[in-house]
């Protein structure tokens, strides 16, 4: 299998991919064409678990990587998960499902990916006999930083840099990140939103004057963020292992259709499942569910990706995101895989802050799409009634997916046959417990960890033991820097 970029690239093999993280000419990296999964690969799948499932789906785009020590590396990964199955499906009600995918050491949904991507890294860079040392640089909303931080402290011949927004993520988040362990690590807060951590870490990997400071002091740059193919590739698997759960389980029959609800900021997890959707799941429709910051809905409704527009700090932090990278990749695949039109339509985002597809594009992505957006007051009324009638709490992000899976019920049409859905939950309650809190009680506490004793006490669910811990761990990390002088923290780090 080989990985071309969305901008027209040269085509590169899947190891070279993830070493690289992103394509010489700025684009994403995406595969030549999407590997199949038969109907007898699928029925295979039922009797596998869960890193069975997911060394199958990585293994049809990564075939330079032994098929046998993949297995045994997904599954060292996933032994660090509290429960037994990664990535548990639970029944709500009468064809409604929540994926739970925040079992992991950072309880939030990046673990699926970047407790796997350490080591797709470090053999990428054997497979393409690369000597040098890893630079990894990681924008983050509040999750991925820290499940990058931790998937690689400590890791032989590679150091990891994440930047954060200042003022952008929750408190725990913030804990999480900045008292992180390991020899190999830093943390620095921008004076900024997401969108200008981002840009930042972008605009380095494609300076040829910063990659080149980088080399003269041994450094090879790579990515965390789901830029990187090495981060989208295992997120697709757990969209076969809910379908597997679903069937084996007798809620569905082989071959149904079966609808996503994903909370959506920088576009990768829902991807994910388009991918999946192209390599032959039995996907219908796939929901893109925003907060206040809802430029995809936006996007979906009118077909232009507008980003000028007011940004809003809510309390489902991860999807403050007005610049959503991954929706590159989207259009490629829609405007029938034309890189120039494709590096056209970035450079206007860029240069103007948007642009537009055409209406047959956009009625395609509308026939696999639809987007709806929560605002704050929805998501707090969604988590408090959700919790009265079902009696499971859900975090912020988790409550604006489930009130646009509503809102999207709310307008099938009566008299037609309805698909399962399955909401996809991103984080633990635990990672947002004032918010949380308030929603659930109407009561508002200042300290992180009084909310999440209240939560504990209220909704008897169990704190996760790696939350608990970083409670009276030290605050290493406290710099704040600028987006323009990101790359002189960088140099001082290396």
């Amino acid at each position: 299998m080989y990985f071309i970029s969305t901008r027209g690239g040269g085509r590169v093999t899947g190891a070279q991919a993830i070493v690289q993280g992103i394509a010489d000419d700025g684009g994403l990296f995406v595969p030549e064409h999407f590997p199949a999964v038969s109907r007898g690969e699928l029925e295979s799948m039922l009797e596998m678990d869960y890193a069975e499932r997911t060394a199958f789906v990585l293994s049809k785009y990564l075939d330079d990587y032994n098929a046998d020590e993949l297995l045994e590396a997904i599954r060292a990964a996933y032994s660090r998960f509290e429960d037994d199955d990664a990535a548990p499906l639970v029944r709500i009600d009468d064809g409604v499902f929540i994926l739970e995918l925040f079992h992991g050491p950072t309880c939030a949904f990046k673990d699926m990916a970047l407790t796997v991507l350490p080591y797709l890294l470090k053999k990428g860079c054997e497979i393409v006999g690369i000597k040098e040392n890893v630079l990894v640089l990681v924008a983050t909303s509040g999750d991925t930083g820290k499940a990058a931080l931790e998937g690689f402290k400590n890791a032989e011949g590679v150091k990891i840099m994440t930047f954060y927004p200042e003022e952008g993520v929750s408190k725990m988040q913030k804990q999480q990140m900045c008292t992180t362990e390991g020899n190999n690590v830093n943390v620095v807060a921008v004076s900024g939103n997401f969108d200008d951590c981002q840009t930042g870490v972008k605009n380095i990997f494609n300076s040829a004057e910063c990659k080149a400071e980088l080399h003269r002091k041994g450094y090879l740059l790579s990515s965390a963020n789901s830029i990187n193919f090495g981060r989208l590739a295992p997120q697709i698997a757990y969209y076969f292992s809910a379908y597997c759960d679903l069937a084996s389980s007798g809620q569905i029959r082989m071959g149904d259709l079966v609808d996503f609800t994903v909370p959506t900021g920088n576009f990768g997890n829902i991807l994910a499942a388009y991918y999946a959707k192209k390599m032959g799941l039995p996907i219908g429709k796939l929901v893109c569910a925003s907060n206040r910051n809802n430029v995809l809905t936006s996007f979906f409704d009118s077909g232009v990706y507008d980003c000028k527009r007011p940004f809003f700090k809510t309390m489902s932090p991860s999807m403050d995101i007005l610049v959503s990278s991954n929706l590159e990749r989207l259009i490629f695949e829609f405007s029938g895989r034309n890189a120039a039109l494709t590096a056209e339509r970035m450079t206007a985002l860029s240069a103007k802050g948007k642009y537009a597809v055409c209406p047959e594009e956009l009625e395609a992505m509308r026939e696999n799409f639809y987007a709806g957006f929560a605002s704050e007051d929805d998501t707090v009324e969604c988590i408090y009634e959700f919790f009265m009638e079902y009696g499971y709490p859900m975090d912020t992000h988790t409550g604006v997916a489930m009130h646009v899976a509503q809102k999207y019920a709310e307008q099938q049409d009566e008299s037609a046959e309805k698909s399962p859905m399955v909401v996809v939950s991103t984080a633990s309650p635990y990672k947002f417990p004032q918010d949380v809190l308030y929603a659930l009680t109407g009561n508002d506490v200042k300290d992180s960890y009084k909310g999440v004793k209240r939560i504990n006490l209220l909704t008897a669910m169990k704190v996760p033991e790696s939350l608990k811990a970083i409670r009276y761990l030290p605050i290493r990390f406290k710099k704040t820097t600028t987006p323009a002088k990101m790359f002189k923290e960088v140099l001082d780090f290396v």
